[in-house]
């Protein structure tokens, strides 16, 4: 197997953990003026020292912060990119109907709604997610460091909400332009998280899950727009941002199909429509994939996964209290290590077994306020995969 496939572990999460309600509580009191950011920072180290014991309690390597720093799973890229403007409020015309979640916030009429676009060029001039990291890395041992998951954002979030609005024709004549510009700002920050000894990094993209929905490309054919060439436009672009990485540090990619407040998701649809693509020509090691719902399709698409790189199959729900049963979820490990076993490229069960791990279908909290469950719930939830993965790889890690 490929050296960048260190991580995912057996056992895995995908990053938002529940945030407790006093660490809530400040961070309101932050964004109130009530408290300075330092204070905050003694809140959030507090609370993330005691998820990363909580993680290594129940066996868990891959280990992340929670995304306890943040308010949204995409915060840390485009609010920290010279260049980008804060809007608020929004035009209504300036989100693209077709995108899922739009669909869904229509029904708000945009209340409240704020968002980043370009308007001028765009240029890292300082870390994105490094304190972020450095502050996770203070809670483990040395030898630790090399195993944490470090969550960030995609770099088209803000191109396909937004299309045309996306960046001003005098700033960028094209989409080739503006995602040069952000690419060269992702490869500078890869080399200066990787500086700082992250190893382990993973692009949460519901965008492109997106591009599995009928809804959304029947919409883009209606506006005149050729939805596989934008997909290949993405796919592109983070090959170009993944460019440079270190033959050690580990590129993973979560595909979502929403995981807003009370668990609601935005889109269907199975991965056939990507598949190939997504395997064969995006340039990362591994996939995590949503498949708690018959929403996701079957596994029918992973026959296409080339036996270099690995998947992290999603079966265990954030969204819901309710345990899942250890015996039904094994079958369906099983089953999908069938389905790569004999897919395009032949290769023995044991062998496709050992390209797949276990997380739960999306995080916790993909915004601060989380889904309807409890910390109790997710280290209920987190031990189950710990278990699951016992009982399948003989083994969490």
């Amino acid at each position: 197997m490929s050296a960048h496939l260190a991580p995912p572990f057996r056992a895995e999460h995908i990053g938002s953990l529940k945030r407790p309600n006093e660490l809530l509580q400040k961070r309101v009191e932050f964004d109130e003026g009530k408290i300075t950011k330092e204070e905050l920072q003694k809140y959030e180290d507090k609370y993330i020292a005691e998820i990363v014991k909580l993680q290594r309690d129940i066996g868990l390597k891959g280990l992340t912060d929670g995304e306890f720093r943040r308010h949204m799973f995409y915060d840390g890229v485009f609010d920290n990119l010279d260049g980008m403007t804060h809007v608020k409020p929004v035009p209504k015309e300036w989100f693209m109907p077709y995108v899922p979640d739009i669909m869904a916030f229509q029904e708000l009429n945009f209340k409240n709604a704020d968002t980043y676009v370009c308007t001028g060029k765009l240029k890292r001039t300082k870390p994105f997610y490094k304190d972020q990291f450095l502050g996770l890395a203070k809670f483990v041992p040395t030898e630790e460091v090399k195993n944490l998951k470090l969550t960030m954002c995609v770099p088209h979030w803000f191109h396909l909400r937004h299309g045309p609005y996306a960046y001003p024709k005098d700033v960028y004549k094209d989409d080739a332009e503006y995602f040069a510009d952000i690419a060269q700002a992702y490869r500078e920050e890869l080399a200066d998280l990787y500086s700082v000894g992250c190893r382990n990094i993973q692009f949460d993209d519901p965008m492109l899950a997106y591009f599995c929905a009928e809804s959304m490309l029947k919409g883009m054919a209606e506006d005149g727009l050729d939805s596989d060439a934008i997909l290949d436009l993405y796919i592109d672009t983070y090959n170009k941002c993944l460019s440079d990485r270190p033959a050690d540090m580990t590129v993973g990619i979560h595909l979502c199909r929403g995981n807003f407040k009370d668990g609601r998701h935005f889109a269907e649809g199975g991965y056939d429509r990507i598949a190939i693509k997504l395997f064969n020509k995006l340039n990362v090691d591994t996939y995590y994939l949503e498949y708690d719902t018959e929403r996701a399709g079957t596994f029918e698409p992973l026959k296409f996964l080339p036996p270099h790189k690995s998947i992290v199959l999603g079966l265990i729900s954030t969204k819901i209290r309710k345990l899942e049963d250890e015996e039904e979820m094994e079958k369906k490990i099983r089953a999908a290590a069938e389905t790569v076993a004999n897919g395009d490229q032949k290769r023995s069960v044991e062998v496709a077994l050992n390209q797949l791990c276990l997380s739960p279908q999306c995080g916790f909290a993909s915004h601060s306020e989380g889904n309807q469950v409890t910390e109790e719930d997710v280290q209920r939830k987190l031990t189950l995969v710990a278990n699951i993965a016992k009982r399948v790889w003989g083994t969490p890690a």
